[in-house]
C-alpha cells in the first residue's frame, strides 16, 4: 500500500499511524462507490490534515489501497 507515493508494509503501517497512535478518519466525501474518499484524518502523530484515499476491490474484497495528503 502506498502513503503518499511510497510503497509501506500494510501491517507496520496500520500499526504506526492507525492503532498506536489513535488515528481516526472523518469521511468528508466519497465517489467511485465508495471507493475514492477524502477525509480529515488525525492521529497523535501527525495531528489532523486532509488526506485521500483510493481502495481497489478485487472479488468483493479490499485488495489494496492508496493513501495521501490531498
Amino acid at each position: 500500500m502506498p502513503d503518499d507515493g511510497t510503497d509501506r508494509d500494510v501491517a507496520q503501517w496500520a500499526d504506526r499511524e492507525i492503532f498506536s497512535s489513535h488515528g481516526h478518519l472523518e469521511v468528508i466525501s466519497a465517489t467511485d462507490g465508495g471507493r475514492s474518499l477524502v477525509a480529515a484524518y488525525r492521529n497523535a502523530t501527525w495531528g489532523q490534515m486532509r488526506t485521500r484515499w483510493a481502495f481497489t476491490v478485487t472479488n468483493g474484497k479490499v485488495s489494496r489501497f492508496e493513501t495521501g495528503q490531498a
